[in-house]
Order: C-alpha cells, then sequence, then structure tokens
C-alpha cells in the first residue's frame, strides 16, 4: 500500500523526491495525494509525470515504481539565466528556453538583469530574447562584468546600460558583432 504522509508537511516514506532545490517539495508531493491508500503498481506513472512537468522550476521528472512498494521521483530542474521584472509584476527569473521562474531567495543568484520582456509574450518569444542576451555575453566574454542590464524590447537592436568611470551609459548595441561593436565605443 502506497501510504501517505503520517502527520501534515511530513514526507511518505513510500515516496522518494531526488533533485529539488527550488521547486516546492510540498507541491510535488501532493501530485501524488489520490494516489495514498492504493497500491503502488495502480498509481498512473505517466499521468503523474505530466502533472509533474506542471510544476514551476521542474524541467524533466522521471517517475518509477521501486519494489516492494516505494514510488521514486528524480527531478531536474530548470537553470535560470538572468533576472527579469515583467511591467506590473514582481521581478522573477527566465530560463534558456523562456520560462519565468519564482524567487524565493533572490540573494543566492548572480545573474544579469534582462529587460524588455513582457509578461504577454509566449514562451518562444522570450526565448528569442535570451538567447540575443546569451549570444551578446558569450560573445563580450569578460566584459560582461561592465554590463548592468540588457534590454531586449527590440531583439534587432539591443540596449546595454553599461558602467564606464562609474557612470551608467545607454548603449544601442544592434543584433550581431557584439564584441567588436563594444570595443569601437571604447576606444
Amino acid at each position: 500500500v502506497f501510504a501517505g504522509p503520517q502527520e501534515p508537511g511530513e514526507e511518505s516514506r513510500n515516496l522518494q523526491i531526488e533533485g529539488v532545490t527550488h521547486a516546492s517539495r510540498a507541491h510535488v508531493a501532493s501530485a501524488f495525494g489520490p494516489d495514498f491508500g492504493k497500491s503502488v503498481y495502480l498509481v498512473p506513472l505517466a499521468e503523474r509525470r505530466r502533472n509533474l512537468l506542471a510544476v514551476n522550476w521542474v524541467r524533466d521528472v522521471t517517475v518509477l515504481r521501486v519494489w516492494p512498494n516505494e514510488v521514486l521521483v528524480r527531478i531536474t530542474e530548470r537553470s535560470p539565466v538572468a533576472f527579469v521584472q515583467p511591467p506590473q509584476s514582481e521581478t522573477v527569473l527566465i530560463d534558456a528556453e523562456g520560462v519565468l521562474l519564482p524567487i524565493d531567495n533572490p540573494a543566492e543568484f548572480r545573474l544579469p538583469v534582462l529587460t524588455g520582456i513582457r509578461t504577454v509574450h509566449g514562451e518562444s518569444e522570450r526565448r528569442l530574447r535570451v538567447r540575443k542576451m546569451q549570444r551578446l555575453l558569450e560573445e563580450v566574454g569578460p566584459r560582461s562584468e561592465m554590463i548592468s542590464e540588457i534590454n531586449a524590447a527590440d531583439p534587432e537592436n539591443l540596449k546595454l546600460t553599461i558602467t564606464v568611470a562609474g557612470r551608467a551609459l545607454g548603449l544601442l548595441i544592434g543584433n550581431r558583432r557584439f564584441r567588436q561593436r563594444l570595443d569601437n565605443f571604447q576606444k
């Protein structure tokens, strides 16, 4: 029998959850609520996997039955690449696929700030903007330390906020040859 938690907030002895750092452990466990008290062999693994893929921070998940009476859940969490603050919304994180992620503890992340992302943008539109930002950061290499913000509202003409001699400056940098354009500016 697949036993539920003995006390509220306690985990089930039959449900093993691995790989959870930022996702809500309680949310992951609650996906199995309908299964407690039933045989572990009646747990619909594919359905539970689909439910877990909808949980914030979960990029991929494996759900396995383990003999004699356990269910093992292995979570692969998403990796944030930037802070984002959509208009009329609180600051969130975004991953390389354009998925917005809630933040519990912003101090644990050292990431760039990406603006120009709107909640009305679909994942594919957000993904395009994130990839432009990542390409820019990769191309400029160590000089990315001088960039405090990247505005990707127009992915064909990125705007940077950079710090030069203690002053913040706005710089339109286009959509390619980022290192060369930053070099030209610094000459």
